[in-house]
């Protein structure tokens, strides 16, 4: 019996990179997963990855379906979750994208899009389950930050705003939902190896990952802590946030 066993897990963002990840050990510890992804090409192959192991999956994925800063569809994941998993037990808020450029370069579209993905997207999934966790007394919510939500960097003044307020996030919804056996908490990536990692100029890369004391983090290494804090060891733990770098950030 797994950790997980009889519960139904929605990771949003879970086509590939840590949300993958996510999704694939939550799997192996018994649960059942709605894999989300706005492209649907990766979110199937993921799915049938998943699935090949035994595991009970759904797809919500692609435009509408898997767009979660779309009310309805939101709401419509969770729906689907129960109806074709049997349930929704976990909400997994790891969906995000990055579109970087110095301030004075930045235009609204960007800054609304890297906001409306990382921030409004937790905010309409969170409200999508939030009836359905307090009528069953019970829900884990874990939110994706970053460390770059902790400080900041050069034209990332969209997502640092949008991953700092997903910090803030946690806590107030944290407080909210205790009183229903609703558990949020929150874990902050460091440098992870990931696409939009990669995406770092190679110049920077080598500069960038030497700093790291026990050096490049894999999406297993944040997958793992998400997997605790969804399993019953953590019933007590809420409005926590753990990063999750390897020492950069002490």
């Amino acid at each position: 019996m797994g950790r997980l066993e009889g519960r139904v897990a929605i990771v949003t963002g879970s086509g590939r990179g840590i949300g993958k990840s996510i999704a694939r050990l939550l799997a192996e510890e018994g649960a059942a997963v709605l894999v989300n992804d706005v492209d649907k090409e990766v979110a199937e192959s993921t799915a049938e990855e998943i699935s090949a192991s035994g595991a009970n999956v759904a797809v919500a994925a692609g435009f509408p379906d898997g767009d979660v800063t779309n009310e309805l569809s939101c709401r419509n994941m969770v729906e689907k979750a129960k109806r074709e998993l049997g349930g929704a037990h976990i909400l997994v808020n790891n969906a995000g994208t990055t579109q970087d450029k110095v301030i004075h370069k930045m235009d609204d579209r960007m800054w609304r899009t890297v906001l409306d993905i990382n921030l409004k997207g937790a905010f309409l999934m969170t409200k999508a389950v939030y009836d359905h966790f307090k009528m069953q007394r019970y829900g884990k919510i874990v939110n994706l930050p970053s460390i770059g939500g902790l400080g900041g960097n050069v034209g990332q003044t969209n997502y640092a705003a949008s991953k700092a307020a997903i910090v803030s996030f946690t806590k107030s919804t944290a407080i909210e939902f205790a009183p229903y056996n609703i558990c949020v908490n929150a874990v902050a990536p460091g440098i992870i190896n990931t696409r939009l990692t990669r995406a770092i100029p190679s110049e920077k890369w080598e500069t960038i990952t030497s700093a790291i004391p026990m050096g490049l983090g894999t999406p297993d290494h944040c997958a793992r802590v998400v997997l605790g804090l969804c399993s019953e060891d953590f019933d007590y733990v809420t409005g926590q946030l753990i990063v999750v770098s390897g020492g950069l950030i002490i």
